[in-house]
């Protein structure tokens, strides 16, 4: 098995090129430092949000899913979604971008 970066480590990392990138980024949950999944939810404001939950590939590259579906949803439905995995995953992080478009700041492959 190979080594891979810890939780926390990777959401200060995003938070820091969030930040160099001048896009507004928020940790709403804080989850397991050492192993917690993520997800982003990306906030348009009127064009709407779309949330993304990390998922690997078998070979184990990171990948990111639109669990929200292909178009963007409303802040609302966004939040809704969010509020079952967090009471699914108490370890889970959700991590909030001030930007429909996350293709500065996020490391891997969007899935459809």
């Amino acid at each position: 098995m190979e080594a891979r970066l810890k939780s926390g480590i990777w959401v200060k990392a995003l938070i820091r090129r969030c930040d160099i990138a001048a896009i507004g980024v928020a940790v709403v949950a804080r989850g397991d430092n050492d192993a917690g999944a993520v997800l982003l939810k990306l906030n348009g404001r009127d064009a709407g949000c779309a949330v993304l939950s990390q998922t690997r590939r078998p070979d184990g590259t990171l990948v990111w899913m639109r669990a929200t579906g292909p178009e963007p949803v409303p802040e609302d439905e966004a939040d809704s979604y969010i509020a079952r995995q967090r009471g699914r995953d108490p370890d889970l992080w959700v991590i909030e971008i001030d930007n429909a478009s996350p293709d500065a700041v996020l490391d891997g492959p969007i899935l459809t």
